[in-house]
């Protein structure tokens, strides 16, 4: 397995954590979006309570050790390190548990052209070691809201994982992928493997809204989280979320291939 040393430098050199390419400026706005209950940020997650600036940016200094310090308003933002490594053992620890049950998985990812490889690794070696990896809902359109008015894309599965692709587009997952934070996709899923009278997911694994809205809606879910996604780690610190992991998600797909590997040796699930 991966040393814990040489995981830690290799987050800091890829940037995956210790100073990242997330601003400090988008992430406080993103916070501050969050409390006001802005329903892009929430990602499909209804917080419980209400969740003021404040106390968002200390949960976000201790879950990802970002600065709780709100006059700390400009420059590229910085994640733990070591926050990062104890979240992937727990992260691989809940694969374990999985893969020991066989119990049905769902991943999902609204980074395909980042993150694909990495979750694509572990739908591989749950599926060998006997999980189901569910693909309901294959084909199906969903019209997402954009910014810039509402947008149908078509979810499609790349090596047991869910993505959404502009509408008509085949090919690559480069080609035509959707980078969206929207629960839509999840829940129509989750929909449609329940009118199917089919399994549902044990464990639900991805990040953006194909975690907050599993978890909202009462599945046990996992995944990534950058430092300007508050959501995530609200749903950790209110039970809806099991286990967030603190890095930037948007560095290059080779950089997340030691952290698949990683967590699959912890988890006894490497070929």
């Amino acid at each position: 397995m991966l040393a814990t040393g040489a995981l830690r430098a290799h987050l800091i050199e890829a940037r995956l954590a210790g100073t990242i390419a997330t601003l400090r400026e988008k992430s406080l706005a993103r916070y501050r979006l969050f409390a006001a209950r802005d329903p892009r940020v929430l990602l499909g997650l209804d917080p419980e309570r209400d969740w003021p600036l404040g106390e968002v940016l200390r949960l976000m200094g201790q879950k990802c050790g970002v600065s709780v310090d709100p006059a700390h308003t400009s420059g590229p933002d910085v994640v733990d390190p070591d926050r990062t490594i104890a979240a992937l053992d727990r992260f691989a620890d809940r694969l374990a548990e999985a893969a020991a049950r066989r119990v049905p998985v769902l991943l999902g990812t609204g980074h395909p052209h980042r993150l694909l490889g990495f979750y694509a690794a572990l739908a591989d070696a749950l599926s060998s070691a006997g999980c189901p990896v569910l693909t309901s809902a294959y084909g199906v359109r969903v019209d997402i809201a954009t910014r810039f008015g509402v947008r149908t894309c078509t979810l499609d599965y790349v090596r047991g994982v869910a993505l959404m692709r502009e509408a008509g587009v085949r090919g690559a997952p480069a080609v035509g992928g959707v980078h969206t934070h929207s629960p839509l996709p999840v829940r129509t899923v989750l929909a449609a493997a329940a009118d199917a009278s089919g399994p549902l997911p044990g464990l639900v694994i991805g990040d953006h809204g194909w975690v907050c809205g599993a978890g909202q809606l009462g599945f046990e879910a996992i995944g990534l989280a950058d430092t300007d996604d508050p959501a995530l780690f609200v749903g950790q610190a209110e039970g809806r979320v099991r286990e967030v992991v603190p890095l930037d998600d948007a560095a290059r797909p080779a950089s997340y291939r030691p952290l698949a590997r990683y967590v699959l040796n912890r988890a006894s699930l490497s070929r």
